[in-house]
């Protein structure tokens, strides 16, 4: 899965959350940078819960499976579709993906934290009839 580019090698990975979709390329690297959509991750998510749930792969990944924690990471994502949650929640996915394909020893850590599971609720589609997906007009006997 390692690809070449201008820059060097990258492993890529997708996640997926309601419709929202995240294409993210790690890079081993000497700074740690994350972009996001071309912009700074704190320019992208305000918030700061989501700014941490877009780094809950790597601080509590790593950290707790005593990997190599020493690695400096260089990533990059497009992420498209969705709410700003949704898409934080797709680039956490994709990124923990990403970071099992580089070392296969982070799997069962990542995997019992539940990041390599893709959490597929979603809004029901409404029906014919009905009001929104189950909530049926006031029934009336006349």
């Amino acid at each position: 899965m390692d690809k070449e580019t201008k820059k060097g090698k990258y492993i890529e990975a997708v996640g997926r959350r309601k419709t929202s979709t995240a294409r993210v390329r790690i890079t081993e690297g000497n700074k740690v940078h994350f972009i996001v959509n071309n912009k700074d991750a704190k320019e992208y998510f305000k918030t700061e819960d989501q700014r941490r749930l877009i780094l809950d792969p790597i601080a509590k990944g790593i950290k707790a499976g005593g990997a190599k924690s020493d690695i400096k990471w260089s990533i990059e994502v497009h992420v498209s579709g969705g709410g700003i949650h949704s898409q934080a929640e797709a680039i956490r996915h994709g990124l923990a993906r990403a970071l099992v394909i580089s070392d296969g020893k982070l799997r069962e850590n990542l995997k019992t934290l539940g990041f390599l599971k893709r959490d597929s609720r979603a809004k029901e589609r409404r029906k014919f009839g009905l009001k929104k997906a189950r909530k049926a007009p006031k029934w009336s006997k006349r």
